[in-house]
C-alpha cells in the first residue's frame, strides 16, 4: 500500500499566484496549470490576454511535468534526431510536451505536483513556473517557522 502525498486547493492557488504576480511584472499575461502528481489538473487561470492556444499547452507542460517528474525542458533538450527519446512528443496523443515551462514541484524531495506556464516564450514561461514554485515554498517555509 502506498501513501501518497499531493497538493491540495491551497497550495494550487499559491503556485497560481506566485506564477500570476511574476507574469504581470515582465508584462506577459500567461496560462498556469497546476496538477496533482499524477498530472491530473487541480487548478488553471487564463490571465486576461493570455494566448486562447496557451490554455491546453500549459496543461500538457503541467501534466508531462508531473508524470514524467521532470521538467519539459529537460525534454526538449534531449528530444533531437538521433536520440532515443526522440518522437517522445507524440507519445499519448501528442500530451507530452518538451516545450520549456512545465516543471514538478517537489517537497522533501517528492513530486507532489507540477505548473505548466504558456503565452511567453519558453523562457519566460520557465522563469513564471519557478516563480509560482518559490511563491508555494517560501509560504510553505514560514508556516512551518
Amino acid at each position: 500500500m502506498l501513501t501518497v502525498t499531493r497538493l491540495d486547493q491551497a497550495d494550487a492557488r499559491l503556485l497560481v499566484a506566485g506564477a500570476a504576480a511574476r507574469a504581470r511584472a515582465i508584462g506577459v499575461p500567461m496560462c498556469i496549470a497546476v496538477t496533482d502528481e499524477s498530472g491530473n489538473l487541480l487548478a488553471f487561470e487564463r490571465m486576461d490576454g493570455g494566448k486562447v492556444t496557451s490554455i491546453t499547452v500549459a496543461q500538457d507542460k503541467a501534466f508531462t511535468a508531473a508524470a514524467a517528474r521532470k521538467a519539459t525542458h529537460e525534454y526538449n533538450q534531449a528530444c533531437v534526431p538521433g536520440n532515443l527519446v526522440f518522437g517522445i512528443h507524440t507519445a499519448l496523443s501528442g500530451r507530452l510536451s518538451v516545450v520549456g515551462g512545465g516543471l514538478p514541484v517537489l517537497v522533501e524531495g517528492e513530486v507532489v505536483g507540477a505548473i505548466g506556464l504558456s503565452s511567453g516564450t519558453p523562457q519566460q514561461d520557465i522563469d513564471c513556473a519557478q516563480a509560482g514554485i518559490d511563491h508555494f515554498l517560501q509560504h510553505r517555509q514560514a508556516v512551518q517557522l
